[in-house]
């Protein structure tokens, strides 16, 4: 087909949206088009023979939006200047949030029992929802009119099988009741691939692949465990924030740095008000553990030179001498320094000073402190030296740089 860069385009799209996007008949496996949940309602559910049918009736240069028997979206539409014929299947989504009462309508409809409901209510919980479909709209009307060659020349249909027990050979679902722990399992499956590439993406501090993340986060729906919404986002967001903080671990950031933005957090979230007050909170801390993962991991140093750097931030006022620290750490201090200056680029002398005169600027800055007291938190008693220090990489004395900032 002439439009394989542009349909690479509108599939990463879809996938960035957090739609997943299956080709038929090339892709194969579609029972995990719905997670298998018709399979396992289901077993003579036959998802190829239903899809290939599909395609096979479909007209051409239609674009159908499909709300199925469990009110779940799908969009579906046949692949114009293809060998043979195929098509793309895209879903499952929703527009708008389930409530229980009607979850507990389906489950009678599709006569799931009271004992497997829960299972079957958290099947809701691993779609996206688009609230707004406008955005997918503008994507279908653009890669529609480069595939077929204008707007006038193909349409969107809408379907509804709400009332039909669509993807099964038989008049209805053969089981009676669903199996529980299949249905768990990949319910639980389908979680933990989505918490993993989160723990991926920030453990490497791949910002702009974050805010991907953060857009599909907001479009997933949130297990309602307890019944006050906002009590309910904040112990998600506790979860978030313990995944970011071992994201962070796995990035090589040492526990120091990582202690102090998960307090803040916690404290940020049990101050929330509102819904929407904390899905601002869950971006903010998914951009700040990339920011830290990019800032403080240690991953292309040595163990041995971790620790003193980690012990150079933590304890600015404490003797942090080549000849101390190399004894703290029972190692020979020519050793330290040699390895010190291999791995970082300058001596330790150099990188505490630099990191004292840093911290320095910060409080001149933040704060009405005396210029002797600063030097004092910054490990440095002589406040002649310390204004040599602080020239040597500030470029200006202490008095000189707070007055330039203020």
């Amino acid at each position: 087909m002439f439009y394989e860069k542009e349909f690479a385009f509108f599939r990463k799209y879809l996938e960035n949206l957090g739609l997943n996007s299956y080709l038929v008949p090339q892709d194969g496996s579609y029972d995990k088009v719905d997670f298998q949940l018709r399979k396992i309602l289901s077993p003579d559910a036959n998802y190829e023979s239903a899809l290939l049918s599909a395609l096979i009736n479909a007209e051409e240069n239609i674009i159908y939006f499909i709300t199925d028997s469990f009110l779940c979206r799908y969009i579906f539409f046949r692949l114009p200047h293809t060998p043979s014929p195929s098509g793309i299947i895209i879903g499952p989504y929703l527009n708008s949030e389930i409530t229980k009462e009607v979850k507990l309508d389906l489950a009678q409809k599709h006569k799931i029992n009271s004992q497997a409901f829960t299972v079957f209510e958290k099947y809701f919980f691993q779609i996206p929802r688009l609230a707004d479909e406008n955005n997918l709209m503008i994507l279908l009307n653009t890669f529609g009119e480069a595939i077929w060659g204008g707007l006038e020349n193909f349409a969107i249909k809408e379907v509804d099988e709400t009332g039909s027990y669509d993807f099964s050979e038989s008049s209805g679902f053969v089981s009676t009741e669903i199996d529980r722990p299949q249905l768990s399992v990949h319910l639980i499956e389908s979680i933990y691939e989505k918490e993993n590439k989160l723990i991926n993406i920030v453990s490497q501090g791949l910002i702009n692949n974050a805010e991907m993340v953060i857009a599909k986060w907001s479009n997933s729906g949130v297990e309602k465990r307890v019944a006050d919404p906002v009590r309910n986002m904040k112990n998600y967001s506790v979860i978030l924030n313990t995944l970011l903080r071992k994201a962070a671990e796995r990035g090589f950031v040492h526990p120091y740095y990582i202690d102090g933005i998960s307090s803040d957090f916690a404290i940020k979230i049990e101050l929330a008000n509102s819904v929407k007050e904390i899905e601002a909170l869950q971006k903010e801390m998914i951009r700040s553990y990339c920011i830290l993962v990019n800032k403080h991991s240690m991953k292309n140093y040595s163990p041995l030179i971790q620790k003193v750097l980690t012990t150079i931030d933590s304890e600015l006022t404490a003797d942090l001498s080549l000849n101390f620290q190399a004894k703290e750490l029972n190692v020979n201090p020519s050793y330290l320094s040699s390895l010190f200056k291999k791995e970082t680029g300058m001596t330790l002398t150099d990188y505490v000073n630099k990191k004292r005169a840093e911290h320095a600027a910060r409080l001149l800055k933040t704060t009405s402190m005396q210029i002797q007291t600063i030097a004092q938190y910054c490990g440095i008693l002589d406040v002649n030296y310390f204004t040599k220090v602080f020239k040597k990489y500030l470029g200006k004395t202490p008095k000189e740089y707070r007055e330039s900032q203020s």
